[in-house]
């Protein structure tokens, strides 16, 4: 009975990491249902924007008061969770602070993790009040009804829970050491917690015990449910924000990328001398690829790693000349609804043992519509603005493409003026030999 404890912790710790190990497989598998993408630009310029963008938060301070608040959060959590490994070894051995030995620099740890564990609960409420109180527009836009809404409270609630219950925690831990109680070491210390052992004078030794034990197993338990939760929440960017920031796009934002089936066919008709029936390329024979995309499939992986990275934080959305207009896009929306296609697809998958078989739905039209695809003016205002380099406007311009060059269904005024193109060899319906008529008045 003495090793039960530690046979429980056990068993909560392999069946936590194994679901999570689960959750990472899925994700990898519909993340590969993309397309592959080849890399551009140096790979040392791609582990500088992971270290600035993701580890530095480099473009979350553009905003300085929210900014500064999610930085808190960020190293509040990454720093507390060091002590993760010591509650890990704790329940694995039956130790309790086996770091302890450090002596002075863990006293500064324990220190440190408390007063930033009081700066994420007080982040964390403030972070409350925008949404809820203050109700910032760009958290009540239409795509955040429902479940969007409901799990952005549930994160702050579950962050403000697990930091409540390790302050509770140390706070027993330090009335237990003053009281000289067995296990129970001289170390640490604690300048948030010891106000709040205040509160619990007069308890005894044994309730102290129960009060500590009982926060000790909820914090530990609600860091395994947290981290299993990632994958259904939009928190998954704690993890995939770095990953994201690696493989985001190194070119000028403006620049679009051309298909090469496409520059082959323009070259063959600029070239006087190319022979139309000459027999295709080593490696390209059968027919052409699909143009564009009109289901998250025709997508490159990097757009996919990109949907399940966003955080619904509406940067982009609040950013939108088109959005703010009063018009129906909006670049959050495009990455929520890319998502939900691919968990839908997944789902599919796993209902049909890995074989795909259509079912009758499509990222265009049935999630992402055609009114929102043309609203976009492409002024890359949603990438600039994303802290992780999510890239929306990629996935506007592929679904876009798929209906121009797959559907000829671009709208009535883009046909006239490709018509005018092609007949004219100017946008504007004027005969070729009266184009330069204006010069004369």
């Amino acid at each position: 009975m003495a090793y039960l404890p530690n046979l429980l912790f056990l068993l909560a710790l392999v069946a936590g990491i194994g679901f999570f190990a689960r959750n990472v497989r899925r994700l990898i598998r519909n993340i590969r249902l993309g397309r592959e993408e080849a890399l551009e630009g140096p790979r040392s310029q791609r582990w500088k924007n992971m270290a600035r963008i993701a580890l530095g938060q480099g473009k979350m301070v553009v905003r300085p008061v929210s900014g500064f608040m999610h930085i808190i959060v960020y190293v509040g959590f990454v720093i507390i969770n060091i002590e993760v490994l010591e509650i890990v070894i704790d329940g694995l051995f039956g130790t309790h602070r086996v770091f302890a030995f450090l002596g002075r620099p863990y006293d500064f740890l324990i220190g440190a993790f408390e007063i930033l564990a009081l700066g994420v609960i007080v982040a964390v409420v403030v972070f409350w009040l925008r949404r809820n109180v203050l109700r910032l527009q760009r958290f009540w836009k239409p795509e955040m009804k429902g479940w969007p809404k409901k799990d952005a409270d549930w994160i702050l609630y579950i962050e403000l829970i697990l930091m409540s219950l390790f302050l509770t925690m140390n706070a027993a831990d330090y009335s237990l050491q003053l009281l000289g109680a067995e296990h129970y070491p001289l170390a640490g210390a604690f300048p948030v917690s010891q106000v709040i052992a205040g509160w619990m004078q007069g308890l005894s030794e044994a309730s102290l015990i129960a009060v500590e034990r009982v926060a000790w197993w909820l914090h530990i338990l609600g860091i395994l449910f947290f981290l299993n939760y990632l994958y259904y929440s939009k928190h998954l960017h704690i993890l995939l924000a770095f990953p994201n920031t690696w493989f985001a796009k190194l070119r000028p934002k403006g620049d679009m990328g051309n298909l090469e089936s496409v520059k082959q066919e323009v070259a063959l008709m600029m070239d006087p001398n190319a022979d139309p029936f000459a027999a295709a390329p080593a490696g390209e024979e059968g027919p052409p690829a699909k143009f564009g995309a009109s289901d998250v499939m025709d997508l490159s992986q990097v757009q996919l790693l990109a949907a399940y990275t966003c955080t619904e934080c509406g940067r982009c959305t609040s950013e939108c000349p088109a959005n703010q207009t009063g018009k129906k896009l909006s670049p959050r929306k495009i990455m929520m609804d890319t998502r939900d296609r691919l968990e839908e697809v997944g789902r599919h998958l796993d209902a049909h043992k890995g074989t795909w078989e259509p079912d009758g739905k499509q990222l265009l039209d049935d999630y992402i519509s055609r009114e929102e695809l043309w609203a976009c003016t492409s002024c890359n205002a949603c990438v600039e603005a994303c802290p992780v380099s999510i890239d929306p406007l990629s996935i506007i311009m592929e679904l876009r493409r798929y209906l121009v060059m797959e559907q000829s269904a671009a709208p009535s005024e883009l046909n006239v003026m490709m018509s005018n193109i092609e007949n004219n060899g100017a946008p504007w319906p004027f005969n070729q030999m009266d184009r330069l008529n204006w010069k004369e008045e």
